[in-house]
């Protein structure tokens, strides 16, 4: 079966499509142009399926090489037989590949390795076939005794570490004693002696049990930090009925044969020297992936959100960084997101200059018609946000519709130290950086947050525990999916937005960048192919993701590709329209073209597809539209909400901050974040990092400075 009708299975979808997209793939065309710029070809297929496609298509090309090279190894030795190449060949998973493989893998010098040096291979065998005799078992062994095979006992136990490796190797012992263990065995930990977990993070792994297919992602994930940190010893427990019915239905046992007992103590041998040991490991890598594979989604999912969020435009913006000790840093910053003026506060202990502070922060608002204040939701944020409400309430900026909210501040100061940040801000200090950063956030959070290694953000779960690479990947592809998903403004843009867009890349980045700033803003798309380095591919591939607002041609401030911009000016001449009419002149006449020929006909006329001509019409009825101006905006405010204010059932709108496997955390603007838990969503509900909701709250506990929520539809 080829890749692509292999993959068509797994995934539900036509051969045809995945075909299509492989050849895509393969041709060096990028994954956002292709789910934009030829449905045509696949069938309409979105990024995600793309993604999953790209993903298995690269698995099963590695399984492919490697099946090339485990032939090649048993070839080299000899051993390849018609029906061992027939079962590799039919391997189609990675496991069964090397379960298949086992036996004739290079190993370390093992004890069986040294029995068959020593010509025990013979003895062995009689193990295993079990064979019946009237000798005794010394009279059996006496022909193999030797210079290096001094008694019967050295054979004997010779000939059982050949048998043990053999049952331990055979694949379909591996393959059922692992299916058993996946399902039926136990995963044990208990706090290892001695070991110190001060603030007793693990306390809930010092006694604990639950069977291998309930444990939780999260729980998985926890005990193999524990483990890691030498708090925890962690056990694997399979049921000797598991194993050994595995074992017995590969290797037949006699009670009759005089090799009866060897067989059994070679059995007992292999399960716990080396077939237990080498099942566990496989159990605990395939917890770890599952677990791994689900945090790097929630941590995918809820950067998406924060990507994703709508940006506020127009507000002149003081940003704060707030602190205790070192003071908050405040930035002023205009529409464009230009720095004003920036100043240091010290509001709170150990200095207390809250009366100058509030001086300082409404001479600045006053001065700069400021209309909202950010705040960063690290140390401090809460007791900052009580000033901000007091320079509201009492008038001090001189603008009424001054208003305040509060912004994640995660990875603000990464940025602040980044080479970035220093060319972006040279003339400000490392402290001054971050306020700017939080204040830039909210006018537009996917230019800022790019800036920033995804990691830093901090909306994972155990995002330092899992596989790196798998996590740089997953990530990367939601940047870059968010990214070209809005689109960049070429004239404007940072190096580090524009590598992110579809065939750019950093390099590519910095000399647009460099171009413009040697040549001026860009007038049309076309022109990026001055650009050195930039050739046809790239400017396939990026052109539709780049905007040129005000330039020479009104549709390189849109979405449509310049391939496709034939077709888009035929649209505009058939609806009787100039390439500059007013967007709501030009919506009523694409109605009206649209309701007089069916888009299959149109499309015909054309000579174009139905999925294209629909995005085009789309993009040349609502023109430099942002797809995040569907998102709710976030909720600003102008007095602080206290625990003491709050009463269960009172209800509140609410941010939230992050999605984990238990629910959500929900910031309804007191010091606390509420939980939202799993049990109060309704089910298949999907939350977004940065959603606002409506929530009820359900219980206080200010002790603990716990808030419990509910969902209110």
């Amino acid at each position: 079966m080829h890749e692509g009708e292999k993959i068509a299975a797994l995934l539900g979808l036509r051969a045809a499509q995945v075909k299509a997209a492989i050849d895509l793939f393969d041709q060096s065309n990028t994954l956002p142009f292709i789910a934009r710029y030829r449905k045509e070809a696949t069938g309409g297929l979105d990024e995600e399926q793309l993604r999953e496609i790209n993903a298995q298509v690269t698995a099963l090309r590695a399984l492919e090489e490697r099946r090339q090279t485990v032939l090649a190894s048993i070839e080299e030795q000899g051993k390849l037989t018609l029906e061992l190449c027939e079962k590799i060949m039919a391997a189609g998973t990675r496991t069964e590949l090397e379960d298949l493989y086992q036996p004739f893998k290079p190993k370390r010098r093992t004890r069986a390795g040294i029995a068959r040096e020593k010509g025990l291979s013979g003895l062995a065998e009689d193990i295993l076939n079990q064979r019946r005799s009237h000798n005794t078992l010394d009279q059996l062994a006496a022909p193999y005794l030797s210079a290096q095979v001094a008694t019967v006992e050295d054979a004997l136990a010779g000939a059982r570490d050949i048998v043990a490796e053999t049952i331990s190797d055979h694949p379909d012992v591996r393959r059922q004693t692992r299916e058993k263990a996946l399902k039926w065995a136990v995963v044990t930990t208990e706090k290892m002696p001695d070991s110190e977990d001060e603030r007793r993070v693990f306390e809930t792994y010092y006694e604990f049990d639950c069977r291998v297919d309930r444990v939780q992602h999260y729980q998985v994930l926890a005990i193999n930090r524990g483990e890691t940190e030498k708090i925890l010893r962690v056990k694997i427990l399979v049921a000797e009925r598991d194993w050994r019915a595995a074992v017995l239905n590969e290797f037949r046992l006699d009670r009759r044969s005089v090799w009866a007992e060897q067989l059994e103590m070679a059995i007992d041998d292999a399960a716990k020297r080396l077939l237990l040991p080498a099942i566990e490991r496989d159990v605990r890598q395939h917890l770890t992936e599952q677990a791994e594979e689900h945090a790097i989604k929630v941590f995918a999912k809820n950067l998406s959100g924060l990507l994703g969020q709508a940006p506020l435009s127009g507000h002149v913006i003081i940003g704060i960084d707030p602190g205790y000790r070192t003071g908050c840093k405040i930035a002023v910053i205009d529409a464009t997101g230009k720095v004003l003026e920036t100043a240091t506060i010290y509001p709170h202990q150990p200095q207390n200059q809250r009366a100058e502070s509030l001086k300082v922060l409404g001479n600045l608002a006053s001065r700069h018609c400021a209309t909202l204040i950010a705040i960063g939701n690290g140390t401090a944020s809460r007791e900052t946000e009580q000033l901000a409400a007091e320079v509201i309430r009492g008038g001090r900026s001189g603008a009424l519709s001054l208003k305040y909210l509060i912004v994640s501040e995660a990875g603000a100061s990464v940025y602040s130290a980044s080479p970035l940040a220093r060319t972006e801000l040279p003339d400000l200090d490392v402290s001054l950086r971050g306020a700017v950063s939080i204040g830039r956030r909210v006018q537009d959070p996917m230019a800022e947050l790019v800036k920033i290694d995804p990691k830093s953000i901090g909306v994972g779960l155990y995002q330092h525990d899992v596989s790196q690479t798998k996590l740089d990947e997953a990530l990367d592809g939601i940047v870059e999916t968010a990214v070209n998903r809005v689109g960049v403004e070429v004239n404007t843009a940072s190096p580090a937005l524009l590598a992110h867009v579809a065939g750019i890349g950093p390099k590519l980045a910095s000399r647009i960048v460099e171009y413009r700033d040697n040549n001026g803003a860009f007038s049309k798309r076309q022109e990026l192919l001055k650009v050195p380095g930039l050739g046809p591919k790239a400017f396939e591939q990026a052109a539709g993701f780049l905007r040129i607002r005000d330039g020479d041609n009104p549709l390189d401030a849109s979405a449509i590709h310049p391939e496709s911009y034939t077709i888009a000016e035929r649209i505009l001449d058939r609806a009787g329209l100039g390439k500059n009419s007013s967007p709501e002149i030009q919506q009523g006449a694409l109605e009206r073209l649209k309701r007089e020929h069916p888009i299959e006909e149109l499309a015909g006329k054309l000579g174009t597809g139905v999925p294209t001509l629909t995005d085009i019409l789309e993009q040349l009825g609502r023109p430099g539209r942002d797809p995040r101006s569907d998102v709710p905006p976030p909720i600003l405010r102008q007095d602080v909400l206290r625990l003491e204010d709050l009463t269960p059932g009172t209800i509140l709108a609410g941010t939230i901050r992050n999605v984990v496997d238990f629910g959500a955390f929900v910031d309804i603007g007191v010091k606390q974040d509420g939980l939202l838990h799993q049990s109060r969503i309704p089910k298949g509900t999907i939350l977004s990092t940065g959603e606002v909701i409506e929530v009820e709250v359900i219980q206080i506990e200010p002790d603990r400075g716990r808030i419990s929520l509910a969902w209110v539809d």
